[in-house]
């Protein structure tokens, strides 16, 4: 897998070319459109490198009672009278 900072830095080292493109043909409405979608995806990038570090330490919750989930919400409603 690879490393959080490994990918934003593939992220900036994108953008920054083509930022530096845009600066040397003097093209500010690219540079600010660039500087916009550079802040917009690192934010989603780092949702999603958040939602995958979540996953890879969160483990599974065990099973308490060896029952499935089916078997346990039919044991609560015995219990209820529902």
């Amino acid at each position: 897998m690879r490393s959080r900072e490994r990918i934003l830095g593939n992220l900036e080292q994108i953008y920054r070319e083509s930022f530096d493109h845009a600066r040397k043909a003097e093209n500010t409405a690219r540079m600010f459109d660039l500087d916009n979608a550079y802040m917009r995806d690192q934010l989603m990038l780092e949702i999603l490198l958040d939602i995958r570090d979540l996953f890879a330490v969160t483990p599974a919750a065990p099973a308490t009672s060896g029952k499935s989930a089916i078997e346990q919400l039919q044991a609560l409603r015995r219990l209820t009278g529902r």
